[in-house]
């Protein structure tokens, strides 16, 4: 079956879905509704016209400025959305037409949303995080079930119990509490894929924040007392070992035993 339905139907929805995260990324941190009300400036509380809602073009036709008050829309609102597309687009490459790629999308989009309100806030919310075991299960569950092959579910469950433990241990050094409840998500999800998956994601996550964390203190934008959040960096670890365990693992054997 061509694949090109998929990425054109995933790429549309991931336009809706990111403009969606917008409004979460903005609200949740606040305690806000999600639904009341509307889509408004901040500035001047004017309702946004529905032709200026559309995803990415509605931020180009306004030339990134309030129709009402002309306050300068942030560039991030259409970045969010397109990238949310590219996200989709590719998760849907990795996945194709399989049980599976509805469960992994909802982490594509919860992944942006909660590496975004990390950096904003420093806080990976309850509100997003908790629920977020209960969508994994109800979409990943009955794949198991539907093929009689209980292995991918066992050994995610086993890597999400794994994950717990070993940012439980490290909370005691400073690890943040938000970072623990995440950890067994992103266990279940690459323990699912494999156990290659789940070393390079945790592996991946640590270089990341690592690599960034010097860079900064090196340039002097942290100190060594600064909070660094590190949720970005565990999601864009798991979404690397999303991608490329596999091809990543299959070197690595092949380097340490060559044939």
């Amino acid at each position: 079956m061509t694949q090109a339905p998929l990425y054109v139907v995933v790429a549309l929805l991931g336009l809706v879905i990111g403009s969606f995260l917008n409004v979460v990324i903005h609200r949740v941190p606040r305690g806000e509704s999600l639904v009341r009300p509307g889509s408004h400036c901040p500035e001047c509380g004017n309702a946004v016209r529905a032709r200026h809602n559309v995803p990415v073009l509605g931020w180009l036709i306004l030339r990134g400025r309030c129709a009402d008050c002309g306050t300068r829309i942030s560039a991030r609102y259409p970045l969010v959305e397109a990238g949310t597309a590219l996200l989709f687009v590719a998760v849907a490459a990795r996945f194709g037409w399989s049980w599976e790629l509805p469960a992994y999308l909802y982490l594509a989009a919860v992944a942006i949303a909660l590496a975004l309100i990390d950096l904003d806030v420093m806080r990976l919310p309850n509100k997003i995080v908790i629920p977020s075991y209960g969508v994994a299960i109800a979409l990943l569950v009955p794949v198991s079930l539907t093929t009689g092959d209980p292995a991918d579910l066992i050994r995610g469950l086993l890597a999400a119990g794994l994950l717990y433990v070993m940012y439980l241990l490290l909370a005691m050094w400073g690890m943040g509490g938000g970072d623990v409840k995440l950890a067994p998500l992103l266990g279940f999800y690459l323990g699912w894929l494999g156990w290659g998956a789940v070393a390079v994601g945790v592996f991946a996550g640590f270089l990341l924040g690592g690599v960034v964390g010097g860079v900064l203190l090196t340039l002097k934008l942290v100190s060594r007392k600064s909070r660094i959040p590190f949720g970005p960096y565990m999601l864009a670890g798991a979404f690397l070992a999303v991608f490329a365990a596999a091809p990543l693992t299959s070197w690595y054997s092949n380097l340490l035993l060559p044939a």
